[in-house]
C-alpha cells in the first residue's frame, strides 16, 4: 500500500502543474497580464451642465436685465446679465453697444464652471448705420464675415433678441467700409451649431 501511495504522488502533482500551465498558457493567449497593483481608472468623464444660476428676479437700481448668448458645448447658450444705464429707456445704439460690452466680458466663476465661454473679440466696437443705409443698420468694427463663426452667431442672436435692434427676426450688420449691410437670421439651426453656419442665413439687402 506504501509503494502504491508513493507511486501516485507523483502522478498528482504532474497533473496540478499541468493545469496551472494551461492557464497561464490562456492567460497569455487572451492579452491579459496579471498585476498585484490596483488599477484606478479615474471617474467616468461627465458633461458640464451648460446651466447657472439664474439672475437675481429684480435688477440694481440703475439696472436693466438682458439676454446674451454665449457658448457652451459647441452650441449657444442664453445667460442673463444686467446692464447699468443712466435712465430707463436705451436706444438701439446704447443697447447694442451694451449687449457687446456684456458678450465681451469674461464669464463670472460660475458661467465657467458650467463650461461657458465667448468667443467674441474684446477690441469689437458697434457704431450707427452709415448714410445710405437701411433704418436699424449697426456697424461693427471688423467685417461680420470676417469674425470667428461662433462669435458673430452670439452677436446675432443677441442682437436678435431685442426689439430695437431686430426687424422681422433679421439683424442688419456691415462692417467699417463701404460694403452693403446685410440681414443676419438667429435660427434655430444657429443656436445648435453656431460653427457650422458661418453666414448665419445672410440675405443680400436690394
Amino acid at each position: 500500500m506504501r509503494s502504491e501511495r508513493a507511486h501516485g504522488a507523483p502522478s498528482r502533482g504532474a497533473a496540478v502543474l499541468a493545469a496551472v500551465a494551461a492557464c497561464a498558457a490562456l492567460a497569455s493567449g487572451c492579452g491579459i497580464r496579471s498585476t498585484s497593483v490596483p488599477v484606478d481608472a479615474g471617474a467616468a468623464p461627465s458633461r458640464m451642465p451648460c446651466r447657472t444660476a439664474s439672475a437675481e428676479a429684480t435688477p440694481p437700481p440703475g439696472g436693466v436685465p438682458v439676454r446674451i448668448y454665449l457658448v457652451c458645448a459647441s452650441q449657444l447658450v442664453t445667460v442673463e446679465r444686467t446692464v447699468e444705464v443712466d435712465d430707463a429707456r436705451l436706444g438701439p445704439l446704447r443697447t447694442a453697444t451694451a449687449l457687446l460690452n456684456e458678450l465681451q466680458r469674461e464669464p463670472d466663476a460660475a458661467e465657467r464652471r458650467a463650461g461657458i465661454s465667448t468667443d467674441v473679440p474684446v477690441g469689437l466696437k458697434v457704431t450707427g448705420a452709415h448714410k445710405g443705409d437701411p433704418e436699424g443698420t449697426l456697424r461693427l468694427s471688423e467685417q461680420p464675415d470676417d469674425l470667428p463663426a461662433e462669435a458673430l452667431a452670439q452677436v446675432v442672436c443677441s442682437y436678435a433678441e431685442s426689439e430695437s435692434l431686430s426687424s422681422e427676426g433679421s439683424v442688419l450688420l456691415g462692417g467699417p467700409g463701404d460694403y452693403s449691410p446685410r440681414g443676419y437670421l438667429c435660427t434655430t439651426e444657429t443656436k445648435s451649431r453656431p460653427g457650422d453656419v458661418p453666414t448665419l442665413g445672410a440675405l443680400e439687402l436690394p
